[in-house]
């Protein structure tokens, strides 16, 4: 079978396609795959849409240059990651489900069962009424906890990043961090770079509202438990407040010193040419 030495792919949201595994297959027969994103809206409201208006589309975004982003690997240590995160979210669903069942059921007990449970906290109610076992979350929260560390050793110990942050940014950027080439296209990656906004002869930058948005989600929760945590975190927002800026403004900017500090540990920088020894990170 011939196989051609280059192929684009249109790949989509990267965790719930087939996209991963022909990924996979096509890199590991030597072919260098590119991930191409949506086709412009206005055009498939033009010329509608079909897998062969896709591949066309594909092709020409790859020829004319405008899609030049690596594919996710997927095959490292983070696709692990990925799997012990599908499988936590699959079993705090499942409590959830069963909390809800549990209290839908108390609604129509026996009156006397019900006032001897009302006032009970969450977790009081759950040992009561179901013995909720939580292992099953607790050992993924652990597998989680040590997957972050062998893949990324110091992630961790940043300030306000805990597993489920550090995981949800590694699985974003893949098993080869280093095809985001630096810290400004993480930024955008992660939908934190600055978007001008600037009507007339107003002057100002909104919040990018494009990019993963559960690499944003996790740089959000980052950033507001450092607001909570963090003496310079806070005194900082209080600066800027004093200067005119806006809560949400400030915010903004923190995520994007988030995103510089994470990716610093996601891609070690590389020394300088014909200089030995392993690259230092940035604290």
């Amino acid at each position: 079978m011939h196989v051609h030495p280059y192929a684009a792919v249109h790949i989509k949201p990267y965790a719930d396609t087939y996209g991963a595994a022909l990924t996979r297959h096509l890199r590991a027969e030597g072919i260098e795959v590119t991930e191409v994103n949506q086709p412009d809206k206005a055009a498939r409201r033009r010329h509608g849409k079909t897998d062969a208006i896709d591949a066309e589309a594909a092709a020409r975004a790859v020829l004319t240059g405008r899609a030049t982003a690596a594919a996710k690997t997927g095959d490292g240590p983070v696709e692990m990651l990925r799997q012990f995160k599908l499988a936590k979210g699959s079993a705090i669903k499942s409590r959830t489900q069963a909390i809800n069942q549990l209290k839908s059921v108390l609604v129509s007990a026996d009156s006397a069962l019900r006032e001897s449970l009302a006032g009970l906290s969450n977790p009081h109610l759950f040992r009561r009424c179901a013995n909720l076992d939580t292992q099953e979350i607790d050992e993924l929260q652990k597998r989680i906890a040590e997957a972050v560390e062998a893949s990324t050793p110091g992630l961790l110990e940043v300030r306000g990043v805990g597993p489920d942050s550090a995981a949800a940014l590694l699985v974003s950027a893949g098993d080869n961090p280093e095809r985001l080439v630096s810290e400004a296209s993480f930024a955008a990656f992660c939908g934190t770079s600055p978007v001008e906004a600037s009507p007339g002869k107003t002057q100002r930058r909104r919040l990018n509202r494009g990019g993963d948005r559960q690499a944003n989600a996790a740089l959000y929760r980052i950033v507001l438990s450092r607001l909570r945590w963090d003496d310079r975190t806070r005194d900082y927002l209080q600066r800027r407040l004093a200067e005119g800026k806006t809560r949400r403004e400030i915010i903004r900017c923190l995520k994007r010193y988030v995103a510089r500090e994470i990716y610093r540990l996601l891609v070690p920088a590389k020394p300088p040419a014909g200089q030995a020894g392993p690259a230092g990170v940035a604290a």
